[in-house]
């Protein structure tokens, strides 16, 4: 019995290896989004949040997840701009 790669694939194992993906994605985006916040809105830990802590919390996730959302938007128009530009030079 031979082992095959490429195309043989099953396609669960596949469908499952994305979805494990994207879930460490995620937990890595919200680990890097805490530690950028924790670090810009936390003065003095103590027992209790403070009004003027949980605004700018509120306010730097917020952020956070408008810029993931734009520079990901400009990632998936990156390709069809390079390949317009690039048909561009050749013609």
């Amino acid at each position: 019995m031979t082992k095959e790669t490429g195309a043989t694939t099953d396609p669960q194992l596949q469908q499952f290896i994305e979805i494990e993906s994207q879930k460490q994605r995620f937990q890595q985006l919200v680990h890097q989004m805490t530690e950028v916040c924790w670090e810009k809105c936390m003065d003095k830990p103590g027992p209790k949040l403070d009004s003027r802590a949980e605004v700018c919390f509120v306010n730097c996730v917020e952020r956070f997840i408008d810029t993931s959302q734009f520079i990901l938007n400009r990632l998936e128009q990156t390709p069809r701009t390079r390949g317009s530009f690039s048909e561009t030079i050749t013609d």
